[in-house]
């Protein structure tokens, strides 16, 4: 057996097959995040499921070393994905010097992030949205969704130091903050 099948816990003959509703999913009033695929099962990537209810936005931020993929599945995002020209605190306003603004991303939407790129995403309707997300390498974002969701799990607003200190931590420079209006979830 070789280093990777013995860390992922496989024959070097065998993969991965998760169906439909499978995974590990980790739930807050904020978020919902089914992991598919971990480092204990891939040395390339960490693959979610990802819930976004009305109101989440992400915030602005950017990886020095991660590359990050995003796919649309249901629903509805205002995604962004370059450099601004000016950085500001409502980055559905920015523009890229090339003219490249924020997009509404619809089911089929295919997002890459590569390292240094700030990207973001909100749910500006009034029904969840539902996206695929894949994040290279892996683990470093599994452990940063379980720490964030712990904090999501708290009543009120997000502690703006809880969440800087826990992505400083995951190499995510923070542009804009993360929210999240509780009173738009969907009934």
């Amino acid at each position: 057996m070789t280093l990777l099948t013995q860390r992922a816990g496989l024959a070097r003959t065998e993969g991965l097959v998760v169906p439909p509703g499978g995974g590990r999913t980790v739930r807050t009033a904020s978020q919902e995040v089914t992991f598919k695929v971990t480092g204990e099962h891939s040395r390339v990537s960490s693959s979610f499921e990802v819930l976004v209810p009305p109101g989440f936005d992400v915030g602005a931020h950017r990886h020095a070393h991660s590359e990050e993929l995003f796919y649309v599945l249901d629903g509805e995002l205002d995604v962004l994905a370059f450099e601004p020209r000016v950085l500001s605190e409502d980055w559905r306003h920015w523009e890229s010097a090339s003219g490249r603004t924020v997009v509404r991303a619809t089911p089929g939407t295919v997002i890459v992030v590569p390292p240094g790129c700030p990207h973001a995403f909100a749910n500006a309707g009034d029904a969840p949205a539902r996206m695929f997300f894949q994040s290279s390498p892996p683990t470093d974002h599994e452990r940063y969704f379980e720490e964030l969701l712990d904090i999501l799990k708290q009543e009120g607003v997000p502690d703006p130091e809880a969440v800087n200190d826990l992505r400083a931590r995951y190499d995510i420079q923070q542009l804009t903050p993360l929210r999240h209006d509780a009173r738009r979830e969907a009934v």
